[in-house]
């Protein structure tokens, strides 16, 4: 592998076919639900559950409401501002 891919963002090394996730969680605790994006969920998930992520601190613990995979960074966006739209987040409601 070249010295430059090294240093590339995850998901932005060429060659590499990544896959984007777009997932949903709920707060155990308080009425709160997140919804993101990300190439890794697993490690994501953790991070909202561990306290290492700002926004979500204060509403750990989590569980996972939807995992969805996308082939393209676009069609994983797209898909996460429908879930973070009005629409969206009934849908997700709908699934507690």
């Amino acid at each position: 592998m070249a010295k430059w891919q090294t240093c590339l963002p995850a998901g932005r090394r060429t060659g590499l076919k990544i896959m984007y996730y777009v997932y949903a969680i709920k707060s155990l605790n308080r009425n709160y639900l997140y919804v993101g994006l990300t190439n890794n969920p697993e490690r994501r998930i953790n991070q909202h559950n561990e306290g290492r992520e700002r926004t979500t601190r204060t509403y750990a613990p989590f569980r996972t409401l939807i995992v969805e995979n996308f082939s393209t960074r676009v069609d994983a966006r797209n898909r996460e501002k429908y879930l973070k739209s009005g629409i969206g987040k009934e849908y997700l409601k709908s699934l507690i």
